[in-house]
């Protein structure tokens, strides 16, 4: 069973990394870890914590999406609602409030979801974000709860993975036939070069 520790990172876009580094960097105080590109391209990360990153690519004519309200249905083409960034309690909740409030960001009220509070904003890029303290520990992971009253069949087989639901791995790739090839941000460890391309 694959073993996962967290979101390696988030990749967003934006038309103004500046704007966006004043935000997360400056703002949020989550510190710019990394960053590559050349004329026309940037790739900016960014730490959340010990093992998540949220990063930014940068090109030329990106505006900001159209705001949508957290959590609000639509239709047609559609790929994401939000992000939830964890925080580590109640008062730093409430300081990311009064931070946001200052600097002339729309943030909500605190809300009581019953095992998190949040709160709502978003970027400079309109991207929604929530903030959100688990006031129930890890309480929803061990114990997980369904309270969906008409659930699908699919979810009613439980929270733990179904064995024998996709195709086993019959060939899987030998020690000796693994290789990695050189991607954008290999210049920041390794000294090669990538493509523009």
């Amino acid at each position: 069973m694959p073993k996962y520790y967290g979101i390696n990172h988030l990749a967003m876009a934006t038309g103004k990394m500046d704007e966006t580094i004043r935000f997360w960097r400056d703002l949020l105080e989550m510190r710019l870890v990394a960053g590559i590109g050349h004329p026309g391209y940037r790739h900016y990360f960014f730490e959340i914590s010990p093992y998540d990153l949220i990063a930014f690519f940068e090109w030329p004519g990106v505006e900001p999406q159209s705001e949508k309200d957290h959590g609000a249905p639509v239709k047609g083409p559609f790929g994401f609602d939000h992000v939830s960034i964890g925080v580590t309690d109640e008062e730093v909740l409430w300081e990311l409030k009064d931070k946001l409030d200052a600097a002339g960001f729309w943030v909500s009220e605190v809300v009581d979801h019953g095992f998190i509070l949040s709160i709502y904003t978003f970027d400079p890029n309109n991207i929604p974000l929530e903030f959100s303290f688990a006031t129930r520990g890890d309480e929803i992971r061990r114990n997980p709860i369904m309270a969906d009253s008409s659930p699908s069949e699919i979810t009613k087989e439980g929270s733990d993975p179904q064995p024998g639901k996709w195709p086993k791995v019959t060939e899987p790739t030998h020690s000796e036939e693994r290789r990695s090839y050189p991607g954008a941000g290999s210049e920041l460890f390794h000294g090669i070069g990538t493509s523009k391309g």
